[in-house]
């Protein structure tokens, strides 16, 4: 190769070299800053009765395998965890239990992002109902409609007159203190079948005409879940569709909620791991962060 070409060969090698050398020694550019995000909510938030459970807070019946811990670790998120099994909506301004906080303390102007279940134990709806019509079902056999026939309309009275205000307040607070945070509402994947499922009666023992009952008055409380969402400008996550075929009476490994009998979990009638981790997919899908 004559002299002159060999040179330009050499400087262009050079050249690239310290192109690639300048390129290794450079900085990545910044990852971007994780979500700030606080978890509020009741039992179905903290998944109680899922293992392993959290002890920074043992009062609360809190599980790390909860749907805030799944989207956190699906995202990156910084993950502030306040979800209270037993919560009301009035502890989101209100301390729980002493040395608790009010949920409402864990979000402010600089949150990403707040989820939150919460309702189901205002007025005791699901712990009464779901209590008096199992007795109501073992007495009668599993025959009729022993507690439509005995309370009617007043746990959907109740949902009307306490519930909605308590949730559009409760939702109120958490807006004002994060005014920029997307918020998601989630609603209660479906505890019973739409309709009596005779082989269920051991483990969830309710007269066949309850079963569409209890159906009915869940659908009514997430109806109204999801006008106080609306109403307070946050994201409802819907679970009818998703949730569907998935209650208390399916086998495990299917089922989302734990019967009431014979399951296994140490808090009945509430979500599993299983039931968790797809509440959490649902809500990522929902935000468009999954």
């Amino acid at each position: 190769m004559p002299l002159p070409t060999l040179r330009r060969v050499l400087t262009a090698a050079s050249a690239a070299l310290g192109t690639l050398a300048l390129g290794l020694g450079t900085a990545p550019a910044q990852a971007a800053t994780p979500l700030d995000y606080a978890a509020l909510g009741d039992s179905y938030s903290a998944a109680s009765g899922v293992l392993p459970v959290d002890l920074t807070s043992p009062l609360c019946l809190r599980s790390t395998a909860n749907y805030p811990h799944v989207i956190a670790d699906r995202t990156g998120a910084r993950l502030t965890d306040v979800t209270c099994g037993a919560a009301q909506t009035k502890h989101f301004t209100e301390s729980q239990y002493p040395g608790v906080a009010p949920q409402a303390d864990a979000v402010n102007a600089d949150t990403d992002l707040v989820t939150l279940t919460i309702g189901g134990n205002d007025n005791g709806t699901f712990i009464n109902a779901v209590t008096a019509c199992g007795t109501a079902g073992i007495l009668s056999g599993g025959q009729g409609s022993p507690c439509k026939d005995k309370y009617g309309t007043s746990f959907d009275d109740q949902i009307d007159a306490s519930t909605y205000p308590a949730l559009k307040a409760a939702l109120g607070a958490v807006r004002a203190k994060a005014p920029h945070a997307k918020v998601a509402v989630l609603g209660y994947p479906w505890i019973t079948p739409a309709k009596a499922d005779p082989s269920c009666f051991v483990k969830l023992p309710l007269a066949a005409g309850d079963v569409p009952y209890l159906h009915s008055l869940q659908a009514h409380l997430n109806a109204v879940v999801r006008r106080a969402a609306e109403e307070t400008g946050a994201v409802y996550v819907d679970f009818a569709e998703t949730s569907a075929g998935h209650d208390a009476c399916r086998p495990a490994g299917t089922r989302w909620i734990e019967p009431l009998l014979f399951g296994r979990s140490v808090v009945p009638v509430h979500p599993n791991a299983l039931g968790e981790r797809r509440m959490a997919e649902h809500t990522l899908s929902v935000l468009g962060l999954g």
